[in-house]
C-alpha cells in the first residue's frame, strides 16, 4: 500500500500540521505503508507536475493550516493542478483523507472545500479531521490528541484496504453532467506532456534576463549608478540598532536583485551586518528592494510587510516580530 501527504502549509516552526502529519507518517510506517511526503511549497515551480505522483499512490493525505482564511494558497494551486492536469482515470480510484489545523477560525470549512473538491474530482473521499490549536506546544505533549491523530490514521488504512465504498453525492453529479464539458479532452500521455511544459519556465527565465540586460544598459544610458551589493541597508541597520539586553538572534534576508543574503546577527550590545551565506539562523526572510527600502525609510514595518504577504519568512514568528522593536528605522 502507497499513501502520498501532500502538505499545504508554508513550512513554519510553530505550524500544528507539521507534528500531525509527522504523527500520521509514523503510524503509517508502522502499518508497512509506504509513505511519502510531498512539501507543495518547495515545488512552487512544478506545482503542475505534482498530480502526476497521484497515479502511484493508493490513499493520499491533503494536509494544511488555515492562517487567517481557508486552505491557503499552495494547497489551491495544487487542486487547480489536479483539474487541469491529473489522470482522472486513476483518481476514481484514489482516497483522500484531509487534515486541517488551524491557529485561527475557519478549520472545520477548509476540510469541507478539501472534501468536496476531492469529490469534484472524481476521487473517494475518507473521514478525515481538523481541530484548532492555541497552544502548539501543549498540543503536541497532549496524549489523547496523539490518540486521536492515530485513530484516524487507522481509518484511513481500513478504508483504503477494504476498498470502502460511500453513498452517491450531489458533487459527483455534477462533476459528470455540469463541470465535464469544461475540461480539456487530453490522454493520460498528452495530460503528463502538458504539465511538463507548464512547469517548465525556462523561457520565463530568459525573457527576465533579457529585461535585466535592457534595465541595467538604460540605466548604465541615464547615468545611474549601479547599487553598492557591498554596504547597501548595512548602514540602516547599524544606526537604527536598539539593543535588548538577553536576546540574541540571526536574521538572513534573501533580497531580489541582490547576489548574497544579507545577515543580520543581534545579541545584545553587538550587532553585525554583512552580506554572504551563514549557518543557524533563526528566520529567514524573503523581499524585493521596494519593500526594503520602505522598511529602512520608517514607511513600512517587517511584521506590516508579513502580514500582507509582501515580505515571507521562514522561522519563529516571535523572533520575526522582535525585528521591529530592536530596529527603530524612522522617516
Amino acid at each position: 500500500m502507497k499513501v502520498n501527504i501532500y502538505y499545504g502549509g508554508r513550512g513554519l516552526l510553530e505550524d500544528p500540521t507539521l507534528y500531525v502529519i509527522n504523527k500520521m507518517e509514523q503510524v503509517l510506517t508502522e502499518l508497512q505503508v509506504e509513505v511519502h511526503l510531498y512539501n507543495i511549497y518547495e515545488q512552487k515551480n512544478a506545482i503542475s507536475m505534482l498530480p502526476q505522483t497521484l497515479k502511484e499512490a493508493d490513499g493520499i493525505i491533503l494536509a494544511t493550516t488555515v492562517e487567517w482564511l481557508g486552505i491557503g494558497g499552495y494547497m489551491n494551486q495544487f487542486l487547480d493542478a489536479c483539474w487541469l492536469y491529473a489522470d482522472k482515470t486513476a483518481l476514481a480510484t484514489t482516497y483522500m483523507q484531509p487534515v486541517v489545523m488551524s491557529t485561527t477560525y475557519g478549520e472545520r470549512e477548509a476540510m469541507v472545500t478539501l472534501e468536496n473538491a476531492w469529490e469534484i474530482l472524481g476521487g473517494l473521499p475518507c473521514s478525515g479531521f481538523c481541530g484548532y490549536v492555541e497552544d502548539v506546544k501543549e498540543f503536541r505533549e497532549n496524549p489523547e490528541y496523539a490518540h486521536i491523530i492515530e485513530k484516524k490514521v487507522e481509518t484511513l488504512y481500513r478504508t483504503i484496504s477494504q476498498h470502502t465504498k460511500g453513498l452517491p453525492t450531489s458533487n459527483q453529479a455534477v462533476t459528470r453532467s455540469i463541470l465535464r464539458t469544461q475540461q480539456m479532452q487530453l490522454s493520460p500521455q498528452e495530460t503528463e506532456q502538458l504539465s511538463k511544459f507548464v512547469s517548465d519556465d525556462e523561457y520565463v527565465q530568459t525573457q527576465k534576463a533579457d529585461i535585466a540586460d535592457l534595465t541595467n544598459m538604460f540605466r548604465d544610458m541615464m547615468g545611474k549608478k549601479q547599487e553598492d551589493t557591498a554596504g547597501e541597508y548595512i548602514n540602516d541597520f547599524e544606526i537604527s540598532y536598539r539593543p535588548t539586553p538577553e536576546f540574541s538572534a540571526k536574521y538572513l534576508f534573501m533580497i531580489d536583485g541582490k547576489d548574497k543574503p544579507l545577515y543580520v546577527s543581534a545579541a545584545g550590545g553587538d550587532l553585525d551586518c554583512h552580506y554572504g551565506k551563514e549557518d543557524n539562523i533563526d528566520v529567514y526572510m524573503k523581499l524585493n528592494t521596494n519593500i526594503m527600502d520602505n522598511i529602512v525609510a520608517g514607511r513600512e514595518t517587517f511584521q506590516r510587510a508579513f502580514s500582507v504577504g509582501d515580505m515571507t519568512a521562514k522561522g519563529d514568528f516571535r523572533t520575526l516580530i522582535k525585528l521591529d522593536e530592536i530596529f527603530t528605522f524612522s522617516k
